[in-house]
């Protein structure tokens, strides 16, 4: 009992850490190499708090900064309702500053996550030594590469700050310097991590994570280094493909890779994902209270909606038998130019993701909504405004900014909140009464991967396997469409098909810059500077740290 004791008690001191960040404090080791820890269950409970940090950052915070920054997604305001300060609308225009809310954010999770990881191997390091040390060590290790990785493609040069206790304030290093370690601490990580891919790995840095992760790195060397490194980027991505691990879902099955009861058992791709649950608070993922229009919370079952007993009800009008309307809040839409690369094959399954148009319940009668003529369209002007009001409801693929274009807002009315395309890819958790979701979102996928050596390939890379760009491509299109192949590719056509096929991934910011597109004028959106590429340090940061600098052009 005494043993038990002693390790719920350093698990516990372990998050207390975490959460405080407290980097002064020097954890005293509350346990024996008889004691703690030695089992594999042991090792795992010292390594949650660093995945409890990466859950809470992804599906949130690096949405929003890595989305609503691109043509990919946008948040608008709805008669003020939304517009937080023209948080959303400065991720749109570029107009961010080094005191915007989500730059600060992405900046504090990430440092955080980075000082989980150096608290957690200070506490590993003393571990009594075998293979499950040295493999909890490389995959803590893993992590922090990636968090060191999303710091410098959001921030460009950044501290490498990788002792615990802290040795005090560190300067920036340059990006190719942080390229250096990132490219470095996963090489050394590869040999200690595991090869199995299945429920004991899922959600865990296996070998293929650090590949996947290279995979990447490599990608875009010539933005981080102005070096390509196309070559090095097919061998990492081979060393995934070629393992046999992995295989591309076929077009039946690959929406529902995406649904809530996704998981090791349910999915092929998925070569690192993180796990959301609806009873853990800190999940944050809640796609569906964003990307759901607001009157659609009963046909998809959000937040415990249901229409009971009633067949095609009216919303805002039937009530009881069971009837239970709760909305989701439904601000977040995409811009008509990113659905169009959709919109040109309506044999491909990934079109179904998006929802526009005339709504209907799954009878295929319409979706009628209730409301007033006031309530439909603001600017109605009759006498009659207040008199009742059903309507087909109708989603615009374009958007409108109707009420205040300063302040980007599109109106408080039925109209203004029924503009922009809606994406249910992760679709929403039916038998979740909170608006947390059940469904994990995928962090590096196999589909990913083929996109990325075929990318690689016609950037220079020379072909392995007998593996061409456009049958790398045409394998994926196999699985998503029913229309014949492509007779070619080139790179405007491999970045379209990135689109469709890593669509709300939080992959488009990355892509859009590689590929010379983040200046591009979309939306409403003018601004072409390139300075734009890096996040500004944000000036709490600066504040904290005098040796950091502030990025050029703010």
């Amino acid at each position: 009992m005494k043993n038990i004791y002693n390790y719920i008690f350093l698990t516990l001191i372990i998050f207390l850490i975490s959460a405080c960040h407290k980097i002064d404090i020097t954890p005293k080791s509350l346990y024996t190499e008889d004691i703690f820890p030695q089992t594999e269950d042991q090792f795992q409970a010292v390594i949650g708090p660093v995945y409890t940090s990466l859950r809470g950052h992804y599906a949130l915070t690096y949405f929003f900064i890595s989305s609503a920054s691109t043509d990919e997604s946008i948040l608008p305001a709805y008669g003020g309702n939304w517009y937080d300060g023209a948080s959303y609308e400065a991720l749109h225009r570029h107009s961010w500053t080094p005191d915007h809310n989500w730059v600060t954010t992405a900046w504090n999770d990430l440092t955080g996550l980075v000082g989980t990881c150096n608290q957690t191997l200070f506490v590993l390091k003393n571990a009594p030594e075998g293979e499950a040390r040295e493999r909890s060590i490389a995959e803590v290790k893993s992590i922090r590469a990636y968090a060191f990785w999303e710091l410098m493609d959001l921030y460009g040069g950044i501290p490498l700050d990788t002792v615990y206790p802290s040795p005090g304030l560190q300067p920036r290093e340059t990006r190719p310097v942080v390229f250096n370690f990132i490219e470095s601490e996963l090489k050394s990580a590869i040999p200690f991590l595991k090869t199995e891919v299945d429920a004991s790995t899922y959600g865990k840095p296996t070998q293929y994570f650090a590949y996947s992760l290279l995979s990447k790195l490599y990608l875009n060397a010539e933005v981080y280094t102005g070096t390509s490194m196309n070559n090095e980027c097919i061998a990492a991505c081979d060393a995934i493909i070629n393992s046999g691990k992995f295989s591309i879902q076929p077009r039946d099955s690959y929406l529902q890779m995406f649904y809530p009861n996704n998981g090791p058992s349910t999915q092929s791709e998925f070569i690192f994902a993180i796990p959301y649950d609806p009873s853990t608070s800190s999940g944050y993922m809640f796609y569906g209270r964003y990307d759901l229009n607001r009157n659609l919370g009963m046909k998809y079952g959000y937040s415990g909606a249901t229409m009971g007993l009633n067949v095609d009800p009216i919303v805002n009008l039937t009530s009881g038998n069971g009837l239970v309307n709760s909305k989701p809040s439904g601000p977040r839409a995409t811009l008509s130019r990113f659905l169009n690369y959709f919109l040109d094959d309506e044999n491909d399954i990934r079109l179904n993701q998006w929802l526009y148009g005339p709504q209907y319940w799954n009878t295929g009668n319409p979706i009628m909504v209730r409301t007033t003529k006031l309530g439909y369209n603001q600017f109605y002007s009759g006498a009659d405004g207040s008199g009742a009001y059903t309507y087909h409801l109708t989603i615009d693929t374009s958007i409108q900014l109707r009420q205040n274009a300063s302040l980007f807002d599109c109106g408080n009315d039925e109209i203004g909140w029924n503009q922009g395309a809606r994406n249910i890819k992760f679709f929403p958790d039916a038998n979740s009464t909170t608006r947390n979701q059940d469904n994990d979102v995928p962090v590096f996928r196999y589909s990913d991967i083929v996109l990325m050596k075929a990318e690689a390939i016609l950037r220079g890379g020379t072909p392995t396997s007998g593996a061409s760009a456009l049958s790398l491509v045409n394998s994926i299109r196999s699985n998503r469409t029913t229309s014949p192949d492509l007779s070619a590719i080139d790179l405007e056509g491999l970045y379209e098909e990135r689109c469709r096929e890593l669509s709300w991934e939080c992959q488009h910011r990355n892509d859009m810059i590689r590929f010379g597109k983040f200046e591009d004028i979309y939306g409403f959106k003018t601004n072409t500077d390139i300075s734009r590429r890096l996040f500004p340090i944000p000036t709490a940061a600066l504040t904290a740290n005098s040796k950091l600098d502030q990025n050029p052009g703010y």
